[in-house]
């Protein structure tokens, strides 16, 4: 396995385990900060690195009457929040080609 450099945390390869987690669809910039902040203090005193992942389109929901997401300018908007204010790596899903030059301006996986 080859290991990785993200944000100066090493993944992969040899190195431990990291944790990815969070909310999976971003509810606002409260909800995502609150969560964001508590996972990475349990990640820091748990000595894992930990990356915060949540979808600004959670396009494949059961029913299409449920909540999908603030859409992708302001979900970007609160995932460069996150990013800026607790210092963590930060992770989406795209769901179009058009999408990801867009979202590589802001997240990191």
């Amino acid at each position: 396995m080859r290991a990785v450099s993200l944000n100066g945390m090493k993944l992969g390869g040899k190195n431990p385990l990291f944790f990815i987690g969070g909310p999976c669809v971003i509810e606002g910039a409260a909800h995502a900060l609150r969560h964001a902040k508590s996972m990475a203090e349990i990640c820091r005193v748990a000595g894992v690195p930990f990356i915060y992942k949540s979808s600004y389109d959670k396009a494949n929901r059961t029913s299409s009457s449920s909540f999908r997401g603030p859409g992708m300018a302001k979900g970007l908007q609160i995932l460069k929040k996150v990013k800026e204010r607790v210092g963590v790596p930060v992770l989406t899903d795209v769901h179009t080609v058009e999408e990801v030059s867009k979202a590589a301006k802001v997240v990191d996986i």
